[in-house]
């Protein structure tokens, strides 16, 4: 009897352990979770193929061309870790007020560093999905945060679905993204994506200081100031600049400054009423002429000469104005013709011949724009010494015009065509002047500047910051 018992305790024994063996030899040999489970890449391929709409990216068609250029491998989450990249856009995205935009504006729910220790374990964990994921939306943050730094939040010019459709402006994220990921220095790679020009450069400094070496220190910055830095950033991103000669006119601080790469001169302007204000242009000077005549602006004519030539026939004579009908002919200023004038003023304009009293002064400066602006000299040389500067119909007016003709072509190194120039203005003779490289001109509206060291503010004439700053941070 217990014999027979023991020998069945043995066979439920190897029975058991036989079962256990073979259960383990079942599982060992069966596919496990992670093999089953789709790659990182293909995740993403699927997500910016069937899901792209509803990822809610910045720059969706962007995004889906970098993962094409990639096979759709991930960029930043491999599946053994993190890259350092990853950790250096990360740090990144903590700092973007030091170049005044916003944390708000780069995923920041989603880009979470909990996620990304969990990603860089030794042992990592989260879901290929979740991986994916991320990826995407590091790639999306970065890329909107190169097009920002670069073209800026809000460009009239280059908006962000048109940025996003391709290649423009001289300048693409994705590729530049590719260029940054060979640097050894990721950090300065993305970054060296902004203005380069020395308005830009100290504005970005000042607020490198203020958000961060002068943040929590007995030196506080209002944050009204803060935004102002941001908003004028903004608006030097939109003005593209590639030449070491430039000429820049910036409407609140009242100054055109003509740039050469040994030395930069300075200028007063005039600028148009805020009832006429002069438009944000970015354009080329291609030529110049002297002694214009001018034609009277047709309102002009109606509302102020002919009611004066009404009251004194010999006014237009004495500032020598003259009349033509709509088909070109001379019409003489007696008192009969100014009455039928009068009765019908939509068939009639007048100009006014070149001399020293002509409105348009000694020079007119040409460049291309749809609104027909132009810079231009003027007889009243007064105009620039008053505190209002906004007196205009529009079009720019500059200081000793004559100097700044002289320096473009002194620029082109022509002596022989200053000597032309300058016997142009002394016998008030018509000249045209045309430069073999046309001069790049910006038109800003810049409200802050760093000069010497120290925050400038200009008055907003015409009330333009409130209207960016509630677009710009929303």
């Amino acid at each position: 009897m217990g014999t027979l018992l023991s020998f069945r305790i043995f066979t439920l024994l190897f029975c058991t352990a036989a079962i256990v063996a073979s259960g383990q030899v079942a599982v060992d040999n069966a596919p496990s979770a992670s093999d089953q489970a789709p790659s990182i890449g293909t995740v993403i391929k699927q997500k910016l193929t069937d899901s792209l709409e509803v990822l809610a990216l910045h720059y969706p068609k962007s995004v889906k061309r970098y993962y094409e250029h990639r096979r759709f491998e991930p960029a930043w989450i491999k599946p053994q870790g993190v890259t350092g990249q990853a950790w250096d856009a990360m740090l990144l995205f903590d700092c973007v007020l030091q170049y005044g935009l916003l944390h708000a504006d780069y995923h920041p729910q989603e880009l979470l560093y909990e996620q990304m220790d969990k990603f860089a374990k030794a042992r990592p964990s989260g879901s290929n999905l979740e991986k994916a994921h991320f990826d995407i939306m590091l790639t999306d943050a970065l890329l909107a945060f190169m097009n920002h730094l670069h073209y800026g939040k809000l460009n009239p010019r280059y908006p962000a679905d048109a940025i996003d459709k391709g290649y423009m402006g001289g300048f693409d994220a994705g590729t530049a993204l590719v260029m940054a990921l060979q640097q050894d220095d990721f950090m300065r790679a993305v970054t060296g994506v902004q203005p380069s020009s020395a308005a830009y450069t100290h504005l970005q400094e000042y607020m490198k200081l203020v958000t961060s070496q002068y943040a929590g220190d007995c030196y506080e910055v209002p944050e009204g100031d803060i935004r102002k830095i941001a908003l004028n950033m903004e608006r030097l991103r939109w003005v593209e600049r590639s030449d070491d000669t430039y000429i820049h006119i910036n409407i609140p601080s009242g100054t055109l400054v003509f740039h050469r790469p040994d030395s930069s001169y300075l200028f007063r302007v005039v600028f148009g009423k805020p009832e006429t204000p002069t438009a944000m242009i970015q354009s080329h000077i291609r030529y110049f002429y002297t002694a214009p005549e001018w034609k009277v602006p047709h309102q002009l004519f109606i509302k102020h000469l002919l009611p004066i030539a009404l009251e004194d026939s010999n006014f237009l004579s004495e500032n020598r104005f003259v009349i033509y009908d709509r088909k070109g002919n001379y019409v003489r200023p007696n008192e009969h013709n100014l009455r039928q004038i009068n009765r019908n003023p939509e068939s009639y304009y007048a100009r006014q011949s070149t001399g020293t009293d002509n409105s348009l002064g000694h020079i007119v400066f040409r460049f291309a724009n749809p609104l027909g602006v132009y810079l231009q000299d003027t007889p009243d040389q007064q105009v620039f010494h008053q505190e209002r500067k906004a007196v205009s119909n529009g079009n720019m007016l500059v200081e000793r015009a004559d100097r700044l003709a002289s320096l473009l072509l002194e620029t082109e190194g022509k002596k022989r065509n200053v000597q032309r120039l300058q016997r142009s203005l002394s016998g008030y003779t018509p000249m045209t002047f045309t430069l073999r490289k046309s001069v790049p001109i910006s038109i800003t509206y810049l409200t802050c500047e760093i000069k010497d060291g120290l925050l400038v503010f200009y008055d907003d004439v015409y009330g333009l910051d409130p209207v960016l700053e509630l677009a710009y941070f929303r």
